[in-house]
């Protein structure tokens, strides 16, 4: 069979057949790639033409990506992301850290953060434009290996060895517990002092909650099995005296606590925390740009020196 020519492969049908294959539905693939779904088919179909396999098995309710299809389409992916990269390389040429900049954020960390830290960066770089994505570490990591995403912010070490890395400061934790708290009444706690059935924990897929667990660790059985799905959520857990919890250092400081249900203390031990870093693909051409942007944030220190400090006063709350 002769090779057809590379006139009629379309970067846009290999979209269509990825947004296909992910989305398993005509319908929902159209409405991502905003063309009509007659379109898209007819694309299909033309694409399926062009390669002389049948891509997509059509049942009544859904779509499925035939056994002959199924190393297409992930070199389709790939073509995808090496298309985007010559565009990226084409703009990181004529203007560093310009355009469109798709950037990950850890639930745990994006509400804390990018408050203080967008300002300086709209100023720093005027042409950049931000598209913010929050989520779980590992989600964030597979978006950037597909190319979804082009950098996040999460904790460190990268969890991957295709992603590259700088680091941009270090977070302690803090306790909180309920107010009257045996544990209130220490000026500073020790991890031994949290070894019990009473730490709360975010649940399962947040970084923080393997952090605090390899921090903390206890059986199974000695704690109830009730896990929050936000940091918000965990402060409302601890203020109705369910029990204490770590929370990083950004997301007490400067944050009421207007029913005044709630302590914060400092741990004896200062190196308990997490370290926040940048990550990006190592094949990414705008790597540079990363580091550089890297720099800029690392100059920029979210945390107040004072919380941690305050966190050790008898009243604080």
């Amino acid at each position: 069979m002769p090779l057809a020519p590379l006139s009629g492969l379309s970067l846009r049908d290999l979209e269509y057949a990825v947004a296909l294959a992910e989305l398993r539905h005509f319908g929902r693939a159209a409405e991502r790639c905003h063309v009509s779904q007659p379109t898209l088919s007819e694309q299909i179909r033309k694409l399926e033409a062009l390669l002389g396999v049948t891509l997509f098995e059509r049942l009544p309710r859904r779509v499925e990506v035939t056994q002959q299809g199924g190393p297409l389409i992930e070199q389709a992916r790939l073509v995808l992301r090496q298309a985007r990269g010559l565009l990226d390389l084409a703009q990181h040429q004529a203007e560093p850290l310009a355009g469109r900049l798709r950037l990950g954020v850890i639930s745990t960390l994006g509400p804390y953060y990018l408050p203080a830290l967008l300002r300086d960066v709209r100023e720093r770089f005027p042409q950049l434009v931000l598209r913010l994505q929050e989520g779980r570490t590992a989600a964030l990591v597979e978006a950037l290996e597909q190319g979804e995403l082009d950098a996040a912010l999460v904790a460190l070490p990268a969890p991957s060895a295709l992603l590259g890395s700088a680091e941009l400061f270090f977070e302690p934790f803090l306790l909180a517990c309920p107010r009257g708290h045996r544990l209130q009444d220490l000026p500073r706690v020790s991890l031994e002092e949290l070894q019990s059935g009473e730490l709360l924990l975010l649940e399962e897929g947040h970084c923080l909650r393997d952090q605090a667990l390899s921090l903390c660790p206890m059986p199974r059985g000695e704690r109830e099995e009730r896990f929050a799905t936000s940091l918000e959520m965990l402060r409302h857990m601890i203020a109705a005296g369910e029990g204490f919890s770590l929370l990083p250092q950004l997301a007490v400081q400067g944050r009421a606590d207007p029913g005044g249900l709630i302590a914060i203390r400092g741990l004896d031990q200062p190196e308990v925390g997490r370290r926040i870093g940048l990550v990006w693909r190592n094949t990414d051409p705008r790597r540079n740009s990363f580091t550089a942007l890297a720099a800029f944030l690392r100059q920029m220190s979210p945390l107040d020196a004072a919380s941690s400090d305050r966190a050790s006063s008898p009243d604080a709350g």
